[in-house]
């Protein structure tokens, strides 16, 4: 630490970083400094070091050479997909603490890999997903720590978008990304599904991946990002998993950029337990994200949801704090106070097992055991 301050340094600067990293950690100006800044377009780093960064904070092209700082602390990799390992594993042996953003890698191996260096090396890491820290999945979570539903039996993780492929950046890349919806959105869903079930011991995987609408020009149409270019989409326009549980629970996973569907759901959840069930509705086709629990009262079949004004009940001092801030808050404070990040290695290694074996067993056209 350098002034009191974790020295952070930044790579890829891209639009996770300004969209996300950058503000959440200028947010966090008591706590760090950003004092390092690397992309493979240098105008992109110099303009974040100006924006964002400390009087003289360095700017690369190769991380590399930001890691051979030594007052360097924290490494926030936001780079594509297929880059995470590699730099990942760098900073660990550089002595860094890490924060990758999701998904923890492009596939199992890569994964297993960055779990080694960070195992090896003492330091801090932790996975972006940062919609565990948004109000509806804080509370959901809590009610189901609490057991409110039961035994939590089956659910679903919805990533779907009827029109909404990305058109900028490397998203429809394969060989930087390591796939399209599944790897992107789909990860969110299936964090936020595992982490409110508490279960992670995945015991086999069916999956389906189709390339049906990307490559046909009329499917282009009234996409939310504007006409993506069907000549040069590489990855699957939509997914879906069929994941067993060690104790008999089932996951369906659903993804899709483009789907022909009438309402679509992101970053969502459905929960299907003994004493019931709550469904997480939010994203695309919604305005914000309503919790609904579902339950038998009074010998009828009811649905509650929170009030407009139940974050005030369930103020636990977050300020009315973004889950990006959120997020950023509690991993420096996790590195200050040598506390576990919310986000472990162990459950976002999981979630990249799981969406690996999805693509493999669409692949393979078989059941991939865990």
């Amino acid at each position: 630490m350098k002034n009191g301050k974790l020295q952070i340094g930044i790579i890829g600067c891209g639009g996770i970083a300004n969209q996300k990293h950058l503000p959440a950690l200028k947010n966090q100006a008591d706590k760090c400094e950003m004092a390092a800044f690397c992309d493979i377009e240098i105008e992109r780093a110099q303009k974040a070091a100006e924006e964002y960064g400390t009087e003289g904070a360095g700017v690369y092209t190769d991380y590399r050479e930001l890691l051979k700082d030594p007052e360097i602390d924290v490494v926030h990799v936001l780079t594509p997909n297929v880059a995470h390992s590699e730099i990942t594993v760098k900073a660990f042996e550089a002595g860094k603490h890490v924060m990758c953003e999701k998904p923890m890698a492009h596939n199992t191996e890569a994964a297993e890999k960055m779990m080694d260096a960070w195992k090896k090396s003492g330091k801090k890491f932790t996975v972006g997903y940062q919609n565990r820290f948004r109000q509806d999945t804080m509370t959901l979570h809590k009610a189901c720590e609490e057991g409110a539903l039961g035994d939590i039996y089956f659910s679903k993780a919805h990533a779907v978008r009827r029109r909404a492929v990305p058109t900028w950046g490397v998203f429809p890349d394969k060989s930087k990304q390591g796939g399209g919806p599944l790897i992107d959105i789909g990860t969110h869903a299936l964090d936020i599904t595992l982490w409110c079930m508490d279960n992670y011991k995945p015991v086999s995987v069916m999956g389906s991946v189709f390339e049906k609408l990307g490559h046909l020009p009329e499917a282009t149409e009234g996409n939310l990002f504007g006409p993506w270019d069907p000549e040069t989409y590489e990855v699957e326009d939509s997914a879906f998993g069929y994941i067993k549980m060690e104790n008999g629970a089932t996951i369906f996973l659903e993804a899709a950029w483009a789907l022909n569907v009438r309402e679509s759901r992101e970053a969502a959840t459905t929960l299907c337990g003994t004493k019931g069930g709550a469904e997480i509705i939010g994203g695309m086709s919604n305005s914000g994200y309503e919790l609904v629990f579902n339950k038998t009262s009074y010998g009828k079949l009811t649905e509650e949801t929170l009030s407009a004004s139940g974050s005030v009940a369930f103020f636990e001092g977050n300020g009315g704090m973004e889950p990006k801030d959120l997020e950023c808050a509690q991993w420096l404070d996790a590195i200050i106070n040598d506390k576990e990040p919310l986000v472990k290695p162990e459950q976002a290694f999981v979630v990249t097992q799981i969406l690996d074996a999805i693509y493999r067993s669409s692949a393979e056209g078989r059941e991939i055991k865990l």
